[in-house]
């Protein structure tokens, strides 16, 4: 099968009026493309809920730093779409860079609050260009749910946040992540591990799992989130951005015992490749 790809917003909207017309439901899920299983688990999730899904594919220029890799993420929309194809995806959404900012675009979508900790602080500018695009794309696609992975926490709840304020009649579903066998979280951004790297990266889950063990035995979050840096440099991580316990909000906790519920969430870099990860605890 041969998947249909729509290139401008013109022929989405048609397509989706289409459905629309016909009683059904449409559902979106927003990729960078470099497609994996995680990816695939979403269009899994977005065709429970609904009976058309649509899989949009934009590597986003405007969530990249100058120094990260945006020339470098990893591009084959062939494969994507025979992939997305395979899982039951009814339409790609592959717009150029001019469709979703076209000559003279001047409108910047920022939260504030849940955006600022974090990915934020670490990554400057980084929640303004993902707010903007998924602003665009939820607006674009006018689907009934949208659907995004919880191993980007932060960002599905600043996403959610956008969907609240704007009003935009969307409900924002989270996926579960999903992990290879030895616990590291599947990302496009694995591809970038040597094998003597991906020999170590599962350490990072194998850490938020200690810690959370470690918050349910009553031991203080200022103690966990040092030993978990700790454990992640001495595994062979050459930096952590943070490892920090926050409350389901992603809002801090103190530095004593907690019996609240927490998401413990890090960021470490190994080589060239920067991961995150996070787990409830």
């Amino acid at each position: 099968m041969t998947l249909p790809i729509a290139r401008n917003v013109a022929d989405l909207r048609a397509r989706v009026a289409g459905w629309r017309e016909a009683g059904e439901r449409v559902a979106l899920v927003p990729t960078m493309g470099a497609l994996h299983v995680g990816h695939l688990s979403l269009i899994a999730l977005a065709r429970r809920n609904a009976s058309r899904v649509v899989a949009s594919l934009f590597v986003n220029p405007a969530q990249f730093a100058p120094h990260e890799d945006f020339a470098a993420y990893p591009r084959d929309e062939n494969e994507d779409s025979r992939r997305l194809a395979a899982a039951g995806c009814d339409l790609l959404y592959a717009p150029r860079t001019d469709e979703i900012y076209p000559p003279g675009f001047a409108t910047t979508v920022a939260v504030t609050g849940v955006s600022e900790d974090l990915e934020g602080a670490a990554r400057p500018g980084h929640f303004a260009g993902v707010a903007t695009v998924v602003a665009k794309l939820l607006i674009q696609a006018a689907p009934d749910v949208a659907v995004f992975g919880e191993k980007d926490y932060q960002q599905l709840l600043v996403i959610r946040r956008v969907a609240l304020d704007l009003d935009l009649p969307v409900e924002i579903l989270g996926a579960p992540i999903v992990r290879a066998n030895d616990g590291l979280a599947l990302s496009s951004r694995n591809a970038y591990l040597s094998d003597a790297e991906r020999a170590i990266a599962p350490a990072l889950h194998r850490t938020l799992l200690a810690a959370a063990g470690a918050i349910r035995a009553g031991a203080a979050i200022a103690d966990v989130e040092a030993d978990g840096r700790r454990a992640l440099l001495s595994a062979g991580f050459d930096a952590v951005d943070y490892f920090a316990v926050r409350d389901e909000d992603l809002r801090s906790l103190g530095s004593g015992p907690t019996m609240s519920p927490v998401r413990i969430l890090t960021a470490a870099r190994i080589g060239r490749t920067r991961l995150i990860d996070n787990v409830p605890g």
